[in-house]
């Protein structure tokens, strides 16, 4: 998992944007090579289990609510626009607000605590509680991925 940030690569993927079943491959090796095999992680949101969007942030430590629809159990966060690392946070190890406990998916690291990392998980998303540019920088835009703590639409999450 790399920390790079956003970048525009038209041979990767014919510089097409995904649909809601379809995402297009180009013709670079790295993601397209003749006898290799890839594998591809696609995912989209579900009503009341899964959220994929992204948010802004306003560098407060009053810092910006994103909407899930759910009280969220694992939420994972990156700064589309530097090489800060990839942020997960979960409400088993952190059974109550504030969470802080998180872990760097792209690090051999261990858990990390601290002011910095600080947000809360609501009945209905998360805000973030901290000025940290690696999630509230302001003006920045950050990608998130959540699932829900008790996902109350199953027909199709499997």
């Amino acid at each position: 998992m790399a920390t790079s940030a956003a970048a525009t690569y038209a041979d990767a993927y014919n510089n097409t944007e995904p649909t809601a079943s379809v995402f297009s491959l180009g013709v670079d090796g790295q993601w397209n090579g003749s006898g290799s095999t890839f594998v591809a992680y696609c995912f989209h949101s579900v009503e009341g289990y899964s959220k994929f969007g992204s948010y802004t942030g306003n560098g407060s430590a009053d810092g910006p609510f994103v909407y899930t629809g759910f009280r969220p159990a694992f939420v994972m966060i990156k700064d589309t626009g530097s090489v800060e690392q990839w942020q997960m946070v979960d409400s088993a190890r952190d059974t109550y607000n504030v969470v802080d406990s998180v872990l760097f998916p792209n690090s051999s690291g261990t858990e990390a605590s601290a002011s910095s990392t600080y947000r809360d998980f609501l009945s209905n998303g998360f805000k973030v509680r901290t000025t940290d540019v690696s999630q509230n920088g302001n003006g920045r835009t950050y990608i998130y991925m959540a699932f829900a703590e008790s996902p109350f639409k199953y027909s199709t999450a499997r």
